[in-house]
């Protein structure tokens, strides 16, 4: 069984109990500067602050792990912070591997913003950084081929410019689905949510197929509703969130609980021989 660990404190504070090299995989969205108050407890949120995040996930991850760091910019007097970017490029610097910048596209509009000076933005970054090189890699094939059943040939570039046939002079016949590409289209969760930016369950869950397997170890620092721990827990991989604010740990560890019971209380009736509806949370 999955051991799910919540813990309440500082992740600054609480990370420096874990071991180095524990964490095969951290999925997170870290405040994204002054976007959201999260009941004020982001007051101190700045550069020495994520700078200090990032180095000590470097630490705790292991050789071949990686980090899924969505967060997006705060507009001030009509220009974007930059912060996600610089974000990249110190991980860059404390050594990881920027080894994918992902975008997570919401279908509508959903950000504050004007739109008589610019284009509604309506995606977040999703930077993937690897510490060395890559232990994990379980790549989703969802993308609805056009041409599938149909043989196909074509050709790659090497590097000094020479054509050559890809997978042989055969050519191979074209599956129903291809490997999904780095935009991920997510619909966000309800604004009825208890959290003011609550984690798209479908984004956590697709990333931890992803990245990671069963039995690995994954962290999420800024825990929030809980969405990555309920994810976890339906993958079968160990969990530890750490969240600083007292109501939405509380409120992460109920969501976690109701869709653990929900689900188990789900299997005890399906082996009883009483549901007439199978929902599963995987």
């Amino acid at each position: 069984m999955p051991k799910i660990e919540l813990l309440h404190g500082d992740c600054l504070e609480v990370m420096r109990d874990l071991p180095d090299g524990s964490i095969d995989l951290t999925v997170t969205s870290p405040p994204y500067d002054n976007l959201r108050t999260y009941n004020g407890n982001n007051g101190q949120w700045g550069d020495h602050v994520w700078e200090a995040v990032i180095k000590d996930i470097f630490r705790v991850t292991k050789e071949g792990g990686v980090v899924v760091w969505v967060v997006n910019d705060a507009t001030i007097n009509g220009s974007e912070t930059g912060t996600s970017f610089r974000q990249a490029l110190y991980a860059k610097e404390v050594g990881f591997n920027l080894h994918d910048t992902m975008i997570y596209m919401k279908p509508n509009f959903s950000a504050v913003g004007a739109l008589q000076t610019r284009y509604a933005p309506v995606f977040e970054y999703m930077f993937v950084w690897c510490k060395y090189k890559l232990k994990t890699f379980n790549p989703i094939k969802d993308r609805k081929c056009k041409t599938a059943g149909d043989k196909r040939h074509g050709t790659l570039r090497n590097a000094d410019g020479a054509m050559v046939k890809k997978r042989g002079a055969e050519g191979w016949v074209q599956p129903e689905y291809g490997q999904r590409f780095n935009i991920w289209k997510i619909t966000p969760e309800s604004r009825g949510s208890d959290h003011p930016a609550p984690f798209p369950y479908e984004l956590a869950h697709d990333h931890i197929i992803s990245w990671s397997n069963e039995g690995d170890t994954v962290l999420d620092p800024f825990l929030g509703s809980g969405t990555t721990g309920v994810a976890c827990k339906n993958l079968h991989r160990n969990f530890i969130g750490i969240e600083l604010d007292s109501e939405y740990f509380e409120i992460a560890k109920e969501n976690i609980e109701n869709r653990i019971a929900a689900k188990k209380r789900i299997t005890e009736e399906i082996t009883e021989g009483k549901a007439q509806l199978v929902f599963d949370f995987s």
